[in-house]
């Protein structure tokens, strides 16, 4: 059995996104657990429907989905659909696995409806850059570790 350290037994709390820095860390209290490189919208920041912009603001993860699908496993309308996708295309595909994420303020309580997620990409080459159409992007591998650390429930925050 391998033990692990009091850091890794405390139960993660948030994830706190910077638009501006293009990074996504993931915390337990005031301690980084992790921390991931991202792509967020190349159409800028806002709640409208069909601007395919990253809204702001508070968030939850309201559902997890892809559990023990395959990496870069291609899905539509969040069915995985058996296809494993190539890296590159101009296609902003949503792979490997997502966290649908519900809006806590009036400002972005569209988002549930608006279908932003987090979720793995095949457009590996653009993390870092405001590239996807609203949602939040990280490499399939790093995706595959941030679902496996997070629960339903977990507040995210968006800022900036």
């Amino acid at each position: 059995m391998i033990s692990k350290s009091p850091e890794e037994t405390k139960p993660l709390e948030s994830i706190i996104i910077g638009i501006e820095q293009q990074v996504l860390e993931l915390r337990s209290g005031q301690q980084l657990a992790a921390s991931y490189p991202i792509s967020s919208s190349r159409f800028g920041l806002g709640t409208d429907v069909g601007s395919f912009r990253t809204p702001l603001g508070r968030f939850r993860i309201c559902e997890k989905i892809g559990d023990h699908v395959p990496s870069w496993m291609v899905f539509k309308g969040r069915i995985p659909t058996g296809e494993i996708a190539t890296p590159g295309g101009e296609e902003d595909q949503v792979l490997t696995r997502i966290l649908w994420l519900e809006g806590l303020d009036k400002e972005n309580e569209n988002t549930k409806e608006r279908y932003i997620y987090i979720h793995g990409t095949n457009q590996e080459e653009l993390i870092g850059t405001p590239a996807s159409q609203g949602c939040i992007r990280l490499r399939n591998q790093e995706m595959i570790d941030l679902y496996d650390r997070v629960a339903t429930g977990m507040e995210v925050q968006i800022h900036a």
